[in-house]
């Protein structure tokens, strides 16, 4: 009986030390002793780790409502050596520098064109990679700088360090130098953004390069294989094309995995036409996963929960983790859009949730975005086989049309390529739950639909608009061909 009575006392007791841990972790356990271990206030009301734009808009918004804000921002070099300034993965190596060389390359098409137009020239016409590269670099460092300027501005202190949690609500910054600090604060976020991962494969470090070195390479890369069908990889790979460079590109299984895959298919044949090879028949993938910095900053001695399948950090609809105050915004959650306009949304709106009374959540669904492939396409809501999963097929009614962008019919080149199309809700006043389109300028077209959709755009309130003749976007405001009829939706003209 004795020992009976030992035995649950010792489960009882792991029990209890088990729960004393996980509550020290969370910072529960200071909250219950009220937070006698702390004698002093904390440093700081929010630290961010992370100055990428998500970042950088939380730590704005949070000190304009009057709190004391740290920011940490730390770039691990890459194994070419890559580093980069404020302003994280878009400003540095994503959308600022991409949109920029796809306009170079957007550029050489349209001197192709130019003839057709009555211009003529006698010289020879060739890309220098030095220049485009110097001049876009230059850009950039004017925007790492205005950054810089605008967080001294707000008074948000800013730390070129990286950051490491070492116990509940307190981190380590540790900057270039190798020299220490450490930092307390009431709240957390964790906006750190992605990295590429390479391969894993010999000779993957010694002879691969990622996006992350590509926009700053100080040599034109030449023959290209872009391993990958992220719109990363598709993008980087239209613009290198585009600048008449020989590029293959690797597909594991489908191409824009997410996007809506009829859009997608089409992507890729324009691609495979205008001088992109694809091989669709290999089976290895440069997969975008998180870079390792995320697993080194010490979530696990707090008790943040990442998904081990993705690295990626599950948060409710508020982005709040499983530790209070432990929030997370960008690229690193888990099931959410890596945007960088989601980003910034996301952590102005939880500033304000935080610190002003307010109650708005940011809506992960009617997001507008445009892959910048040299066929651009733009998108907003639901991809279609999200659509028929969320409603049911037989409650959607999908309108489309192809169509000829008047700019193209003088150089007489690719009628019947570019396409559009909507998916309505029938049991909801044909309501626009997806807007989709393949064609030039997409991302100009698709953003002013987009607060459209947000204010709940019907298919009888496009029919109702009177379309700008001759743009490509009226053709949203002219549709009557349903997928479900069958009916042929070639164009003969602009």
């Amino acid at each position: 009986m004795l020992s009976v009575v030992c035995s649950e006392m010792c489960a009882n007791l792991i029990i209890f030390f088990l729960f004393l841990s996980q509550a020290y972790q969370d910072g529960s356990l200071q909250k219950l002793l009220g937070d006698n271990q702390i004698t002093e206030p904390y440093e700081y009301d929010l630290i961010i780790i992370g100055g990428g734009s998500g970042g950088l808009a939380c730590s704005k918004e949070a000190a304009a409502l009057g709190k004391k804000v740290m920011v940490l921002d730390y770039v691990v070099p890459t194994p070419l050596g890559t580093s980069w300034g404020l302003g994280g993965t878009c400003v540095n190596v994503g959308c600022i520098p991409k949109k920029l060389m796809h306009q170079a390359a957007l550029l050489g098409q349209a001197l192709q064109d130019s003839r057709k137009f009555g211009w003529q020239y006698e010289e020879q016409v060739k890309h220098n990679w030095e220049v485009m590269v110097e001049a876009v670099q230059n850009y950039i460092g004017s925007l790492n700088w205005g950054y810089r300027v605008s967080l001294r501005e707000k008074s948000v202190t800013y730390l070129n360090s990286y950051g490491e949690f070492v116990e509940p609500h307190k981190i380590k910054a540790t900057n270039r130098k190798g020299q220490v600090t450490y930092h307390t604060a009431e709240t957390f976020v964790l906006a750190t953004g992605e990295r590429p991962r390479y391969l894993g494969i010999p000779g993957d470090k010694e002879f691969c390069i990622t996006s992350d070195d590509l926009f700053s390479l100080p040599y034109c890369p030449g023959k290209t294989l872009v391993v990958g069908a992220s719109y990363v990889a598709l993008e980087c790979a239209g613009f290198l094309a585009g600048l008449g460079l020989d590029v293959t590109v690797m597909v594991r299984s489908i191409l824009l995995r997410g996007f809506d895959q009829e859009m997608a298919e089409k992507v890729g044949a324009y691609m495979e036409t205008h001088g992109t090879e694809e091989n669709l028949t290999l089976y290895f993938s440069c997969i975008k996963l998180l870079h390792l910095i995320l697993g080194n900053i010490g979530l696990q001695t707090i008790g943040v929960k990442i998904n081990e399948k993705n690295g990626k950090v599950p948060v409710n609809d508020e982005e709040q983790t499983n530790v209070p105050y432990v929030y997370a915004i960008g690229d690193i959650l888990d099931g959410k859009l890596e945007l960088t306009p989601v980003a910034i949304q996301a952590g102005r709106l939880l500033a304000q949730r935080l610190y002003g009374g307010s109650s708005k959540k940011c809506d992960y669904i009617n997001v507008p975005t445009t892959v910048f492939t040299p066929l651009e396409y733009g998108s907003c809501g639901y991809p279609e086989e999200k659509a028929i999963e969320e409603y049911g097929k037989q409650n959607l009614e999908v309108y489309h049309t192809l169509f000829w962008p008047l700019e193209w019919t003088v150089p007489g080149r690719d009628n019947n390529t570019c396409y559009a199309k909507i998916i309505c809700n029938k049991q909801d006043n044909n309501r626009v739950i997806g807007l989709h389109i393949l064609g030039p300028n997409a991302g100009e077209v698709t953003q002013g639909f987009a607060a459209a959709i947000k204010c709940g755009l019907t298919k009888e309130l496009l029919d109702e608009t009177i379309g700008i003749h001759p743009t490509c976007a009226e053709v949203f405001t002219t549709m009557d061909i349903t997928k479900a009829s069958g009916q042929d939706i070639t164009q003969k003209g602009c």
